[in-house]
């Protein structure tokens, strides 16, 4: 259970990396005026296909973890 403790905190910060370059790498040609619900005319919605879709998965299950990590993080150190 110790192991499991001293190893949860660099468990949380590799999930984190991977969240973020997850991100980085399905923003492609977003704007400013995009990220504030502007830019209608440059959005188009399209089903994600092959490693787009794999990436999005992918991206959600990295963030699942990251959250389950942060709680059990919590609930193992407080005791």
């Amino acid at each position: 259970m110790e192991a499991l403790v001293s190893a949860l905190p660099y468990a949380e910060i590799l999930l984190s990396i991977l969240l973020i370059v997850g991100i980085a790498l399905q923003q492609r040609g977003a704007t400013l005026g995009g990220a504030f619900g502007g830019d209608n005319f440059a959005s188009m919605f399209y089903k994600r296909r092959g490693a787009e879709k794999f990436l999005f998965n992918a991206t959600i299950a990295v963030a699942i973890l990251l959250v389950l990590a942060a709680i059990a993080n919590f609930l193992l150190a407080g005791s």
